[in-house]
């Protein structure tokens, strides 16, 4: 089977540049001497996850339930569930952890922090640090950070955060200069709470960007990152990887052609209608149009517009598309987390158009 043979719209993922960008992070976080703890939230894979995992000492991170069940159902059991828990879901989590999981969870919340600590057999559970974002979780120095810890007791088994404000910056040394404040937040809390007391085990960071371009990680324990596997066109904006870098595009067929531009089959379902590169150097509408074989053969042109099943592709003039209603295109997404959500497989290819494997995802929650 080949990419022709495929139903449009659908996800197509390049190994070999998965493999590539896999390799260059490990060997990044190899360097600064910290494990990588894999985020499965883009890829939601076990295919995936396999190869994230090589090398590494074996726990991934989820964003979701679902995942960790799905995960767990393929043999891993070492999860951090990064989202802040609910006690309805600290329900379901406390299921898993007694079919075999170790499931991590996090709060910033000493309500939910005195649910945790009343269970049976409490998960362990990490106290989410503000580093910046003004997201989710506590200041480093504030005394809501230890009076939580108080609550937790036992159940208390180290600190994490999250610099997703290192998606602002538009430099590598905006990215440095994140990662450091990420490092230095985290660390503050942990020390804190040592000095205080408690045993601290897990000190955990990361994103893309301050895992890529980080310089210093030391006092972490861990670091998390996930759309590095895959990449996207507002990842290369950024400099987590170049253009080259980005392992998922949308197969696409032509459905309609006019002046100037081209109808498609993926529209804001396929594609997603994130805008992220909206803000970024370079404004790359709903996502750059690839040939077939996944090159820059039409220039810049772009999914201008994304109606649900329809896109727009507005075509350069010096670079006309000249393709016939069927003809197949390949579109690279601005964000491939969002991109991927509405799919259920990938039809995995290594650099060429034969269809090597087809990996299934879990979606949901």
């Amino acid at each position: 089977m080949r990419l022709a043979d495929l139903p449009t719209p659908c996800l197509v993922l390049d190994r070999t540049i998965l493999t590539r960008n896999l390799r260059a992070m490990s060997g990044q976080l190899a360097r600064l001497g910290v494990p990588l703890r894999p985020h499965m939230k883009t890829a939601k894979s076990i295919e995936v996850a396999r190869l994230a995992l090589e090398g590494q000492p074996g726990g991934i991170t989820v964003s979701t339930v679902a995942e960790a069940e799905y995960f767990l159902s393929h043999g891993i059991t070492d999860i951090l569930y990064a989202v802040g828990i609910t006690p309805r879901k600290l329900e379901h989590v406390t299921q898993l952890n007694e079919a075999g999981a170790d499931i991590i969870v996090i709060t910033d919340d000493i309500d939910t922090a005195a649910v945790v600590a009343t269970q049976n057999k409490p998960p362990r559970t990490l106290i989410e640090i503000d580093c910046g974002e003004g997201r989710g979780g506590v200041a480093s120095d504030s005394d809501q950070l230890m009076d939580i810890a108080q609550v937790l007791g036992p159940a208390l088994t180290g600190v994490m955060t999250h610099a997703g404000h290192s998606y602002s910056g538009r430099s590598v040394r905006d990215m440095s200069r994140i990662a450091e404040q990420e490092r230095g937040s985290v660390t503050l809390a942990a020390n804190r709470l040592r000095d205080a007391g408690h045993t601290i085990s897990i000190v955990s960071a990361g994103s893309s960007p301050t895992a890529r371009h980080a310089e210093n990680l030391a006092g972490l324990t861990e670091m998390r990152a996930g759309v590095y596997m895959f990449g996207d066109l507002f990842q290369a904006e950024i400099e987590t990887h170049g253009l080259d870098g980005i392992a998922v595009t949308v197969l696409t067929s032509v459905i309609g052609r006019r002046p100037g531009k081209l109808l498609v089959d993926a529209g804001g379902l396929a594609l997603s209608k994130d805008r992220s590169t909206e803000s970024a150097p370079r404004d790359y509408g709903f996502g750059l149009v690839l040939d077939l074989a996944g090159q820059r053969s039409y220039g810049n042109a772009v999914v201008r517009r994304a109606y649900q099943e329809h896109g727009v592709i507005e075509v350069e003039p010096a670079r006309p598309i000249e393709l016939p209603v069927g003809g197949l295109l390949r579109i690279a997404p601005n964000h491939t987390c969002m991109t991927a959500a509405a799919h259920d497989r990938y039809f995995v290819v290594d650099g060429g158009d034969e269809i090597v494997a087809i990996w299934s995802r879990v979606n949901g929650w």
